[in-house]
């Protein structure tokens, strides 16, 4: 139990911890003002808020924050586990606390209403408080709640109007009409208004599109062919033609948004992923095996949360905001803290439920780099974070990596040998770490000696000097040089630094990213060319190339010097150097006439060089 130097008021709250009973139920942690800044929701209250202040030392450090400022704690007994859970989320969205997270603002999204009015009307809104009505929706953008709006506006008439119609029930006539309007003149309006059309008949036009928003396509279908059957019998054709018009359109809409069996009656699809700051939840609205909505949301994490935690709170909320009337989930594991009388849950393993989930998986990875991207933009340094901690988690490694050293050999045909190595911290260079290596022992162009000799140069100079280790090493190159890297730190220095390997293809573009697993084994992690973490990896090795290359042709180059110009009786390096600086190349200089030589280094010393290539 922690003590008042962690939280001064922790003497009240022991007695209330006990008198908490051991049921289901909902607690709310308050602040020193009487905030609420948590909410939370418990099979057993009395274990789960009694183990905030129990095993303080095993939470996290922004659990430890939220119970430094706990000042009081409230807790309300339900009957059962659903109840806990409907519960929490309505005070969750009540009180909007500080360390809860929470979706963002439905106000974001976009809706399809139906006003509630005796003459209804369909309208597109993203404030579900300025209007009262039934609301679909979220839609994932603007786009698709337009083309479906325009899949109803040609499949029914009904008004848009801003006549504030009303039916008196006992005059069984219309209130607030005068004339049709042109939308009546142009056929998207049957003039309810003057009464051209009953109010019934108009009623049932909305429970129609009702259908079609829930997607219930096989009754409203049925309904529509018979329609269709009956005005054929009657001899009107026209209208038969019109509504078999109709009946393909709808058919044509059910057809693109068909992804599954249509057993697949009325489910909805979650999934999830996350970093160490946020969470990206997708759902999906699946009926008779089509989609009637799919979005994406992102979460802030406030106090470390798992998965498992987000999609206990999100899915909940979600189910009510969407006014969903699914009663099963298709997840990707089983979420702990929701009741199976709440929500039947279904963690596929093949079938079209698990085609679904992996539609719903693709959608939430690609809406997760679209966030990140678009922080990149706004703030770069937060998005190189971001994605130090996504390649922590697909190298599994025990930390984020800040620091990243890759090395990279250069020769040819074992002349002038040289290796580079380069620095990248949080994603950028560091140019200040970046580091020359003369190859010393190997002689030929062998490149797994020489990387085992830079390396072990490299990382016995740092532990003899105590010097911070990277958190992670690359080698530009496949399995071989991973290995050689291997042996020479965990094996020849007992150091432990994780390592990891980038293969080019034939063109020798970056082509794959290699580490090792928990058994020893190489595995290639999977990297799309448009992937963020791949430009990352593309942009190390090709720097490190580029700076092990230009050591090289320094290195050639003043190995060029001595043979050509510092061979010259009389010339030395000095004088080689002054020469190459004026003409460019030894080659230039061969083409010079003697006036222009000694217009460089003076007449004597032109002499000398000028009748030394005139003899070559």
């Amino acid at each position: 139990m922690i003590d008042k130097s962690i939280n001064k008021n922790i003497d009240s709250i022991k007695l209330k911890l006990k008198t908490i009973p051991e049921t289901p139920g909902v607690y709310q942690y308050l602040d020193q003002s009487g905030n609420v800044i948590y909410v939370g929701k418990a099979r057993n209250l009395q274990r789960r808020v009694s183990s905030y202040f129990n095993r303080y030392d095993d939470h996290s450090s922004k659990i430890k924050m939220l119970v430094r400022h706990i000042h009081d704690l409230r807790t309300t007994v339900v009957a059962t586990e659903v109840d806990a859970l409907l519960l929490e989320n309505n005070l969750i969205k009540q009180y909007q606390p500080r360390y809860n997270s929470m979706l963002k603002d439905d106000k974001s999204y976009p809706y399809l209403c139906i006003t509630d009015e005796d003459y209804p009307q369909l309208l597109f809104t993203r404030d579900r408080t300025r209007i009262k009505g039934q609301f679909f929706g979220p839609y994932p953008n603007q786009r698709i709640l337009r083309e479906l709006q325009d899949i109803i506006r040609k499949l029914f008439s009904y008004r848009n109007c801003k006549k504030r119609l009303r039916w008196d029930a006992k005059k069984q006539i219309v209130v607030g009409g005068d004339r049709p309007c042109i939308n009546h003149q142009i056929g998207l309006c049957n003039a309810p208004c003057v009464g051209l059309e009953s109010h019934e008949e108009y009623l049932e036009t909305f429970q129609r599109i009702k259908k079609i928003l829930r997607g219930d396509f096989g009754e409203i279908l049925d309904s529509m062919k018979k329609e269709m059957l009956a005005l054929a019998d009657n001899l009107l054709f026209e209208e038969a033609e019109m509504m078999r018009r109709k009946i393909r359109l709808l058919e044509e809409y059910q057809y693109k948004s068909t992804v599954v069996n249509t057993n697949v009656r009325d489910v909805d699809v979650y999934s999830i992923r996350s970093d160490s700051k946020y969470a990206y939840v997708n759902m999906m609205r699946i009926k008779n095996g089509s989609i009637i909505y799919s979005f994406s949301t992102e979460i802030k994490k406030q106090l470390d949360e798992s998965d498992n935690d987000i999609l206990a709170t999100v899915i909940p909320a979600l189910h009510e905001q969407t006014e969903s009337t699914a009663t099963e989930a298709i997840v990707p594991f089983k979420v702990e803290d929701i009741p199976d009388d709440y929500l039947k849950q279904t963690v596929p393993t093949r079938g079209d439920r698990k085609q679904l989930l992996e539609l719903s998986e693709r959608n939430v990875h690609a809406y997760q780099h679209q966030c990140m991207h678009q922080r990149l933009l706004v703030n770069p340094d937060d998005g190189r974070v971001q994605l130090m901690e996504r390649l922590q988690k697909e190298l599994h490694l025990k930390k984020r990596p800040v620091h990243i050293e890759c090395f990279d050999n250069s020769n040819i045909q074992g002349a002038y040998p040289v290796a580079a190595m380069v620095r990248f911290t949080d994603g950028k260079p560091n140019r200040n770490e970046y580091r020359k290596f003369n190859i010393k022992s190997v002689e030929g162009p062998d490149d797994y000696a020489s990387m085992t000799e830079v390396i072990t140069r490299r990382y016995k100079r740092l532990k003899e000097e105590g010097k911070e280790l990277p958190d992670l090493l690359i080698v530009d190159g496949g399995a071989g040089q991973m290995e050689i890297a291997r042996r020479v730190i965990e094996e020849d220095l007992k150091l432990e630094i994780p390592i990891a390997g980038l293969a080019k293809d034939d063109r020798h573009r970056t082509n794959e990213l290699l580490c090792y697993d928990d058994r020893g084994n190489i595995r290639v992690v999977g990297m799309k060319p448009t992937d963020e973490l791949f430009h990352l990896m593309e942009k190390i090795q090709n720097e490190v190339h580029r700076f092990a290359i230009t050591f090289h042709r320094e290195k050639r180059s003043k190995g060029t010097i001595r043979t050509q110009l510092t061979d010259i009786p009389g010339i030395g390096e000095k004088t080689a150097r002054d020469l190459l600086l004026r003409f460019g190349s030894v080659k230039e200089i061969k083409l010079q006439t003697l006036d222009d030589l000694a217009k460089a280094i003076g007449p004597a010393k032109a002499k000398t060089v000028f009748e030394f290539f005139k003899r070559k």
